[in-house]
């Protein structure tokens, strides 16, 4: 009786195991740039921790403070950065171009490759490397005409006393990150020179520290913390400090991952109408067992049963796709034409959890047609041709 309609029995298998493989690719393509965008935030903007002044900018020497935080085993690395903005203007083709308000970034450029790898996104020129260098984003490269390595560009900033200080830049590298994440849209030039231009001797605006275990990064923002106790500084995680950018996304996450289990619901479903296409293609058959003596649980045990084999098979074959699917974006660091390479990273708790939920399902869309099965009488089944 099972090994019959094996179409019917092959379509319910395949209803559940495509259910399954639908939410692996939700969770690795949403999952996975979630993931990546952090991973980038983290590579680009933060660290693993970001300590910040809550008034003003941190006064304490950067020096001081980076000597202390890489004396904890945890943290690789710690390195200061000062932002501020400025008008651009640049000459060429005898053209001048002028943008305002760009963001600038000020670096240590030894330090800062330690902890950031804003210095491997450069895809012409090189990083950083004396006071009048500066790196362009390439955003602000195509909005200044077009603006090339070894090109010449004027800085103006307004210092702490609104005075107007202008710098001649020599542009030595253009940086480009895959979905904009890094420093496309700002300009990056050495930090002293920037605390010269601002006239914030000493000054920092903030640090960022990398950490060889980036999982103990609340454990080092609190003996940060609890260590100046008197100072007005604020250290955030990578998760607390992309917060803001990832609210909306997790939300999105959430309804993706929603979608995911309706259409598992969906696949209950096509089980049950298939289950009940089979239970009316074996009424004859049904009608015999009654007769030589099948009790009602033996029919209703044979269909469940059937649900069974069905959920067991399906989640087998759903993970197996579902984890092969996972495999090839991680090994293959899958990505799109200008966007994020996904962080994919194997979650066995939700795989396991989704395999279990499909099973489940597919015993539970057995249910109504095994007991439709067991209220056929004998007589009225075997007339049933």
């Amino acid at each position: 009786m099972l090994t019959n309609k094996r179409g019917s029995l092959i379509g319910a298998v395949l209803a559940v195991s495509i259910g399954i493989l639908v939410i692996h690719v939700n969770f690795v393509i949403f999952q996975g740039l979630y993931d990546a965008i952090i991973r980038d935030m983290s590579d680009y903007r933060f660290g693993d921790v970001y300590v910040i002044d809550e008034e003003d900018f941190i006064e304490k020497s950067d020096l001081a403070l980076v000597n202390w935080f890489e004396r904890i085993p945890y943290v690789e690395a710690a390195a200061p950065r000062l932002s501020s903005s400025a008008s651009i203007n640049a000459t060429k083709y005898g053209q001048k171009t002028e943008e305002f308000q760009i963001p600038v970034v000020g670096v240590d450029p030894f330090r800062d490759t330690r902890v950031s790898t804003i210095h491997e996104t450069i895809y012409d020129g090189q990083y950083v490397f004396s006071r009048n260098s500066l790196v362009v984003g390439s955003t602000v490269a195509q909005d200044l005409g077009g603006v090339e390595v070894g090109d010449s560009l004027k800085l103006k900033i307004v210092d702490r006393w609104g005075q107007d200080q202008l710098k001649r830049f020599i542009v030595t590298g253009i940086t480009n990150t895959p979905g904009g994440q890094g420093l496309d849209t700002s300009v990056i030039i050495h930090i002293d020179t920037l605390r010269d231009m601002l006239d914030r001797k000493g000054d920092t605006g903030s640090l960022l520290v990398k950490l060889n275990d980036p999982t103990k990064a609340v454990e080092v923002k609190n003996f940060f913390l609890a260590s100046f106790p008197n100072d007005d500084f604020k250290a955030e995680t990578i998760d607390e400090s992309a917060e803001d950018a990832l609210r909306g996304f997790r939300s999105g996450i959430a309804m993706i991952n929603m979608i995911g289990y309706f259409g598992m619901m969906s696949s209950a479903f096509a089980i049950v109408t298939i289950l009940m296409m089979l239970v009316t293609s074996k009424t004859r058959e049904i009608g015999v067992m009654r007769a030589i003596g099948a009790k009602r649980k033996d029919i209703l045990i044979i269909f469940l049963l059937q649900g069974v084999i069905i959920g067991a098979i399906g989640a087998g074959v759903g993970t197996a796709l579902g984890l092969s699917y996972t495999i090839y974006a991680k090994e293959t660091k899958m990505q799109w034409e200008g966007s994020l390479a996904l962080e994919v990273s194997y979650q066995w708790q939700k795989t396991v959890q989704t395999a279990l939920m499909a099973f489940a399902l597919a015993i539970v869309a057995s249910i109504y047609p095994s007991y439709r099965a067991t209220k056929l009488q004998p007589i009225e089944a075997m007339r049933t041709v």
